[in-house]
């Protein structure tokens, strides 16, 4: 059966369960099955027409696989709610609601059954706040909650169109605009998100939540000054509300400013105390600022209260350095299955035991762990390797050499970016801080900014008659180039000091070095490399704040590990000598001997304290924190060793691969 005949099935099942022919659609969706025993809109559907029957045992197995193949199905959770609810199992009921809602807002069904649920148990808390939402969804107008709905589906492009042909009938309505803004962000079109919510807190300046975006908003763009002041607005408002008390210490964490944060998390917890969510932001805040032993304290002062607590368990493990106790991984093991109330809860947790049980040698039950929040996490991601594949190869077909040699005098031509791009774990944050080290250039963060100027050019293709990003650069004045690069330049000022240098370690950049190179065209270039299997398995049991959704599955890591050399490749062959492949294994065989080629490669004297690169005080906020604190180590060059026997199709598919770095670093 082909795509759009069981879609046009579907509808017709559809029609029978609305006419309640439970037994007739039942009958009709057996073939379905057979043909696809994981199809989610057939086995939310059969599980429907079980609970309509009163078959409570027959419908849970059918949800039961609807929710591991989609766990981020909002309506497989709220019909979990309802025939638990039928059950009489009020409790657990409630808990099935509150996962629906907090995927897709807009079900009100799900806020009704809440409510009810809430009363039943005596929660009036969680009672009040589902009246309150319901009270808010009947206010919205129908085109925004379908709005709201389309988001919670990944369907963003239908909820765009929709949003905008909303504004333009009111074009001043602060939802739609939020919404749109969330749209936006989700697209990477960050930059239009600002703008949009910048307009929103003009015409609703008291409006709470959509100053609250706006912050975040601004602290994606990295204007942490901006988010700061407008946190800072949020808390003048209520200068007892833990909410924005919070909020502005994350803020204050943002510019730098650790001792101000941690004062605010405390302010925070002499009125909440015990809280988990404030003890692990604190951890994070004790973390950053290279206070390890503090950081752990507060993840476990989270755990004492809240043992549930999935991101304290993952804040422990992300540590690298820390080792669980027994009672620890015991407390974990209980915890497995049991975080219903919080969609990312269970993905910390499989990470973390993960990491438990590696430290303690085994392995296999390790990497059971690691597949398993793996597997949760891709489901929630939408990555399509596919598409991010035709976008790597538009950058290898349209820049040619031409491109560079026809336009010498694009861009311009300051000096001052070194830019260290590659995948993730390939050594990136090392040699940042043995960089950083230098007297002479500036340690910053993982920027954004090429990321948002490709994103604009890629909004500016998409206009009628248009080329597509990134041959619409043929379409650019060399002035345009300049303008681009001068705009790189003044927006990262911000998190420059004097140094004449600074660094942008922001790994996906080698997406864009064409475009770098034209806007730029004097910047450094390093690439960070690692042994495949190594660099790869240690981004598979990273758990990533955003942006590496292929680290979620092992053939979307090789794939996309394959079109990475493929494109830095091309690189080499139409930059050559611009771009300096730096070897973790050859730093580490050699440091001094690739800290002076680093060096010479980027213009700069040596050092002594480069090779002290550990001793450097200042704040790191990637996964390898507290590793870049100590000295090098050959232990972690082969760990990924231990899990050859689980890693050996990822091998295959890099064999190629391997053999060409295993030479280069012999």
């Amino acid at each position: 059966m082909t795509a759009n005949e069981t879609a046009e099935q579907l509808r017709s099942i559809q029609r029978l369960v609305a006419s309640e022919q439970f037994v007739v659609a039942l009958e009709q969706l057996t073939p379905l099955l057979d043909e696809d025993a994981d199809q989610p809109d057939v086995l939310y559907m059969t599980a429907v027409c079980h609970r309509y029957l009163r078959q409570w045992q027959e419908a849970q197995p059918y949800l039961d696989r609807l929710l591991l193949v989609m766990p981020e199905h909002g309506r497989g959770h709220q019909e979990q709610g309802h025939l638990l609810r039928a059950q009489k199992m009020a409790g657990a009921a409630l808990r099935s609601y509150q996962r629906a809602c907090q995927i897709n807002p807009a079900l009100d069904t799900s806020w009704r059954g809440q409510l009810e649920m809430a009363v039943q148990v005596g929660d009036e808390a969680q009672a009040n706040q589902a009246r309150h939402q319901l009270q808010r969804l009947k206010a919205l107008p129908k085109p925004l909650i379908a709005v709201t709905d389309l988001l919670s589906q990944r369907k963003l492009v239908k909820a765009e169109t929709l949003c905008r042909q909303f504004l333009q009938k009111v074009p001043r309505h602060v939802e739609a605009m939020r919404l749109l803004a969330d749209i936006g962000v989700r697209l990477g079109a960050v930059d239009d998100a600002e703008f949009l919510l910048e307009s929103a807190v003009l015409f609703e300046p008291d409006n709470q939540q959509i100053r609250i975006d706006y912050v975040q908003v601004l602290r994606k763009r990295q204007k942490f000054a901006n988010a700061l002041a407008q946190a800072k607005l949020l808390l003048d408002s209520a200068q007892d509300n833990p909410q924005f008390q919070s909020l502005y210490a994350i803020e204050l964490m943002q510019t730098g400013d650790y001792t101000g944060a941690l004062d605010y998390f405390d302010r925070v917890l002499a009125r909440l105390p015990g809280d988990a969510i404030t003890l692990t932001s604190r951890g994070h805040a004790l973390k950053t600022s290279g206070q390890q032993e503090e950081a752990v304290e507060s993840y476990r002062m989270a755990l004492a209260g809240h043992p549930d607590h999935g991101e304290a368990y993952y804040s422990l493990a992300n540590l690298k350095t820390y080792r669980f106790t027994a009672a620890e991984v015991n407390r974990m093991q209980q915890q497995e299955g049991g975080l219903s109330a919080n969609p990312m809860s269970q993905v910390y947790l499989m990470f973390a035991l993960g990491k438990a049980h590696e430290d303690l040698g085994e392995y296999s039950t390790a990497f059971n762990y690691y597949r398993q929040g793996n597997d949760l996490k891709r489901a929630q991601s939408g990555y399509d390797a596919q598409k991010m594949g035709v976008e790597l190869q538009a950058q290898t077909t349209f820049f040619s050499k031409d491109v560079f040699t026809s336009r010498p005098d694009s861009g311009d031509p300051a000096c001052d970016p070194i830019f260290i791009v590659g995948l993730p774990r390939a050594g990136s944050t090392l040699l940042e801080q043995i960089l950083a080290s230098h007297s002479l250039v500036d340690g910053t963060l993982e920027l954004p900014n090429i990321l948002s100027i490709a994103q604009s050019l890629r909004r500016r293709g998409q206009g009628e008659g248009s080329a597509e990003y990134p041959a619409i650069i043929a379409e650019m004045s060399a002035l345009e180039l300049r303008e681009l690069g001068e705009k790189y330049l003044a927006e990262t000022a911000i998190h420059r000091q004097d140094a004449p240098y600074f660094i942008d370690k922001m790994p996906n950049n080698f997406r864009h070095i064409g475009l770098i190179k034209l806007i730029l065209p004097n910047a450094k270039i390093i690439d960070a490399r690692r042994h495949p299997m190594a660099c790869c398995f240690s981004g598979y049991k990273q758990l990533f704040a955003e942006g590496q959704e292929f680290s979620y599955d092992l053939d979307d890591l090789g794939t996309y590990y394959r079109d990475y050399v493929k494109l830095m490749d091309h690189w080499q062959t139409v930059l050559p000598g611009d771009v300096l492949q730096v070897n973790y294994e050859q730093v580490v065989g050699d440091l001094e001997g690739q800290v002076r080629r680093v060096l010479d490669y980027c213009g700069l004297p040596f050092e002594p304290q480069t090779l002290q690169f550990h001793d450097t005080e200042r704040s790191v906020r990637t996964a390898s924190s507290e590793q870049v604190r100590q000295p090098l180590y050959r232990e972690g060059l082969d760990q990924w060793r231990n899990f050859e026997t689980e890693l050996q199709p990822l091998e295959a598919q890099l064999s190629d691969i391997i053999q060409r770095h295993d030479k280069s670093v012999a």
